[in-house]
């Protein structure tokens, strides 16, 4: 296992088979020999298939089927020295090709204006932003089984890209370990004399994996757009709004915790590094938060870990208790040495207190306080800059306000009637002499409340509808409210 991480790690860019060292070609062939060709090529598909996540299948294919072919052409025994260097450059060259077959980029061209190795290091580090949510859905087990007996190896390519693409920020060994676990599930049912009994044992064996795969690919995925000292934050805000009477000193040390493990094992070769971290860390929020709120002791009951966290993962917030208003961060304490705690614990504050409040919400949040600091800390007369720019920063938050109104009406309906409700609430502020405004507006708010009010939002996507949907509409006098 460690040999094929170690090949996936090395082919997680499409063209790192360009490079041409001798040591690089003596590992790709040393590994093409020790796992064999198909052990290579279903590896490479989900290599490409997660590198290059909104790519087709065809795409994917040309581009597997090339990357094999050099391989298999190039660590033959007795292959020419020259084998290798000359068939990567041809495969960069043919990536630039006006009829390219290969995964298209906004940034190809600029790489194909370069030369030589300057081309290749552009080109190797081309890469698909993740799917804002997973488009593969699993087929009944009578379906499955039907394309699996039709063309069995069709069947494992199709899914094989379909997933990897689909849950892109996964960790490679969590999606090999998925996926083999899946093929062998179904190689093994669709022959049984007794399908559907065996794929309800084999379904419950691969449990823990299969929800180890959404959840990494979803606190990845949110790993990846923010970063860990935002993503601190992000999770520590989650937690707020689960459990509202914990404290900043109850909660905080776990969404560090939390940070720290997916900053090692988002993208780890180790093969148990995501499952022990969050074993670990649902171990340490159990029983930290356990005795504050009977949701997450009913979480913490099953003997399973990675089970227990999705259950955690999955609460939605709660009202908050009475609490005071939240004391407002000063100009001394945003530009001294512990600016970025108390911001962090200023967002804490806010989230606790606003159950619908979404993460792109408290997002925008955290970014405008950072650019504060950023732009006024430094300044000759911080005081004056921070006071100029929190009058700018307030009519900025505008759609943060929308955000928590839309989502506390979201969360309150079923979506149909979330929709007539949100239609009379927009027709008492949008002028009766522009019904097209309000169709427009009614849909982008829709769109953004069935998107971005769940715990498992996807972070870029809701980051720019509430820039772009929310923030596009409230440019208007009055803003329309939810």
């Amino acid at each position: 296992m460690r040999a094929a991480l170690a090949l996936l790690l090395l082919l997680g860019t499409a063209y790192a088979l360009y490079r041409g060292k001798p040591y690089v070609r003596e590992k790709v062939c040393q590994e093409y020999r020790t796992l064999g060709k198909e052990n290579f090529r279903t590896l490479t598909i989900i290599a490409n298939s997660r590198k290059y996540s909104n790519a087709t299948f065809e795409e994917i294919g040309h581009l597997v089927q090339e990357m094999v072919s050099l391989a298999e052409t190039c660590c033959a025994d007795g292959a020419a020295p020259s084998c290798y260097d000359a068939r990567s450059s041809a495969l960069s060259a043919k990536s630039c090709s006006a009829n390219s077959p290969f995964p298209d980029h906004p940034d190809t061209a600029k790489c194909c204006a370069q030369e030589g190795l300057e081309r290749k290091l552009c080109q190797a580090a081309l890469q698909h932003p993740p799917q804002p949510v997973p488009r593969y859905v699993q087929p009944s087990d009578e379906e499955l089984c039907q394309a699996f007996k039709k063309d069995p190896k069709e069947f494992a390519d199709r899914f094989l890209y379909e997933y990897s693409s689909s849950y892109s920020q996964a960790p490679l060994p969590v999606l090999l370990g998925s996926t083999k676990t899946f093929l062998s599930m179904v190689s093994t049912c669709c022959i049984s004399p007794t399908p559907t009994a065996c794929f309800l044992k084999e379904k419950l064996q691969r449990k823990t994996i299969s929800l180890l795969t959404l959840i990494s690919n979803r606190v990845c995925t949110r790993f990846s757009a923010y970063g860990k000292d935002k993503v601190t934050a992000s999770y520590l805000s989650s937690l707020a709004q689960k459990v509202p009477t914990a404290t900043f000193e109850d909660l905080f040390p776990l969404a560090e915790e939390a940070a720290e493990a997916f900053s090692q094992c988002c993208e780890a070769e180790a093969e148990d590094c995501m499952q022990e971290k969050l074993s670990e860390h649902t171990t340490k929020a159990c029983a930290a938060l356990s005795a504050r709120d009977e949701r997450i002791a009913d979480c913490c009951k099953g003997g399973n870990l990675v089970q227990n966290y999705f259950c955690i993962l999955n609460l939605p917030p709660v009202p908050s208790p009475s609490l005071p208003l939240a004391p407002e961060l000063t100009n001394k304490e945003l530009c001294s040495k512990e600016g970025p705690l108390k911001a962090t614990r200023g967002l804490f504050e806010t989230a606790r207190r606003d159950p619908n409040l979404p993460d792109a919400a408290l997002a925008k949040l955290y970014d405008a306080l950072k650019k504060v600091r950023e732009q006024c800390c430094s300044a000759k007369d911080p005081s004056a800059c921070l006071d100029t720019e929190r009058e700018q920063v307030g009519k900025e938050l505008t759609p943060i306000l929308t955000a928590s109104h839309l989502c506390w009406l979201y969360n309150k309906h079923e979506f149909l009637d979330f929709k007539k409700s949100l239609q009379k609430r927009l027709a008492q502020t949008v002028p009766e002499d522009r019904p097209a405004l309000l169709e427009h507006v009614l849909e982008q708010r829709a769109s953004f409340a069935s998107t971005c009010c769940t715990p498992g939002a996807p972070p870029l996507l809701c980051a720019a509808k509430v820039n772009s949907e929310l923030g596009e509409v409230c440019q208007q006098e009055p803003c329309p409210q939810a």
